[in-house]
């Protein structure tokens, strides 16, 4: 007469599991005490960080326009159409809402990055037309934000090349082993992050020496 199949479940997938869940612990004891258990979150804050200086100069500048608007007016009221497009292009700028999930949404990052490029290409322009009036290029209160805006664009160039460095570590680390396996088990909600990327004229800083 065949045997009964045994009614007691097999103890091999607990077992295994049990292994795996021990395997686990003993990997990140070892992982956290060499550190590669925070590198992945240490990269992160680090590429935030430097997300924020770039929020905090493109800030800058849009601060110094409408002094800078007002004080051409006073010298050029005739290139209206020149300051409209400044004025519009950083309303438009101001308007983009960005916080620290920008960074990992590829279509809030590209809107961000178009924006400023396009208040880029305004600002450039209206400061080709100054040359067109000397008595403009002497005044003092332009010539101080001249100063200003000069400073402004190289600390812009410098955040955005530190915030493109500090993104390529963290996205090299969320995608190379062991860092892929640490950010899946312990950091779920890590993700790649978006850097600047080139765009012909509009990226490049405007001239502001004369």
């Amino acid at each position: 007469m065949p045997s009964k199949p045994s009614s007691v479940p097999s103890a091999a997938p607990w077992l295994s599991r049990l292994a795996g869940a021990l395997a686990l612990v003993a990997v990140a004891g070892g992982l956290s005490g060499c550190g590669a258990i925070n590198r992945v979150p240490t990269l992160e804050e680090q590429a935030k960080s430097a997300w924020s200086e770039v929020q905090n100069q493109y800030q800058r500048r849009a601060d110094l326009i409408p002094n800078l608007v007002e004080t051409v007016k006073g010298y050029a009221q005739q290139e209206k159409d020149v300051l409209i497009g400044v004025t519009e292009a950083r309303a438009k700028a101001s308007s983009v809402k960005v916080d620290a999930s920008t960074v990992s949404d590829p279509q809030k990052f590209k809107e961000y990055q178009d924006a400023q490029n396009q208040l880029s290409g305004a600002l450039g322009r209206l400061l080709v037309t100054v040359e067109r009036y000397p008595d403009l290029k002497s005044n003092q209160n332009f010539l101080a934000l001249q100063s200003q805006l000069e400073g402004t664009e190289n600390r812009i160039a410098v955040a955005r090349r530190d915030y493109i460095g500090a993104v390529q570590s963290y996205n090299t680390e969320v995608r190379t082993i062991p860092g892929r396996w640490i950010a899946a088990w312990f950091y779920p909600d890590a993700k790649p992050m978006e850097t600047f990327t080139a765009t012909p004229d509009a990226a490049r800083p405007p001239n502001v020496k004369f």
